[in-house]
């Protein structure tokens, strides 16, 4: 058993969540207390019902007290009384004993575990930048195709064998992938940041209808892979770095979206 307060505290200056701005409605850092110790972690994408009920189903048997660790916490939807959805949802980790903690763009900027950093390592795409800027700070990252990825198609191949979903390519560039970068999850928005920044390859989750017309016209290549799909990463990472920190066991509950 390890103590909640003891993880908590370590994950906010880790991932520097006072610090690193982003949505008030995100509200990064601890979302709900359990009884105060942790045996397991569990880390998800979304704070889902459907996530939160299956974690607790994991937890009846071996370990017991869990901290669930998300990218998408609860509060997205403001300042909301705890009625419907939200209160079953936060009554479900009650009765689980289950600690939620959420990190939103702490995570997807963060240079070790962060969604960004980590698609790139596992794309063998090297950091050699950051670019866009989001609330005064750098958000993506960027660096040169490895060898077998630098054409198009092999690359929307690897992203889909790699994540599990069918990336959509818009062929606004050059048929030969040079740099690539990446802004996880809905940053269709950034095409122009990319372009400013000599990208001829950009990857995130998902963009608008008119960011087809910004792609093609703008001279990028756009790969949609999945707003879900492309934030599977961090929180995996993340979790992987506090159990080999605080010597806990951790899973990953998979629950896509499809978007």
């Amino acid at each position: 058993m390890t103590a909640l307060a003891e993880i908590s505290a370590y994950l906010d200056a880790y991932l520097r969540v006072r610090d690193v701005p982003d949505e008030a409605n995100a509200v990064n850092g601890l979302q709900v207390e359990n009884a105060g110790t942790v045996s397991r972690l569990v880390a998800a994408v979304d704070a889902s019902l459907e996530t939160i009920l299956a974690a607790g189903r994991a937890a009846e048997h071996p370990p017991g007290p869990t901290l669930l660790l998300v990218h998408h916490g609860l509060f997205w939807d403001g300042n909301v009384p705890l009625t419907g959805r939200r209160l079953r949802r936060v009554r479900a980790l009650l009765e689980c004993d289950m600690a939620l903690y959420a990190a939103h763009i702490p995570l997807d900027v963060h240079p070790d575990v962060g969604n960004n950093v980590v698609l790139a390592e596992r794309l063998g795409v090297r950091v050699a930048g950051w670019f866009g800027a989001y609330r005064g700070i750098p958000i993506g990252v960027w660096g040169e195709a490895p060898d077998q990825l630098q054409s198009r198609e092999a690359l929307v191949r690897r992203l889909g064998e790699m994540l599990g979903s069918e990336p959509r390519l818009i062929p606004g560039g050059r048929a030969q992938v040079g740099r690539v970068g990446i802004v996880t999850g809905g940053a269709g928005a950034m095409i122009a940041a990319a372009r400013e920044a000599g990208l001829d390859t950009f990857i995130t989750g998902e963009g608008a209808h008119h960011t087809y017309f910004d792609a093609m016209e703008g001279g990028v290549n756009v790969i949609y892979a999945g707003h879900y799909a492309t934030e599977q990463v961090g929180v995996q990472a993340l979790a992987a770095h506090l159990s080999d920190r605080f010597s806990l066991p951790w899973e990953f509950h998979h629950h896509p979206t499809g978007l």
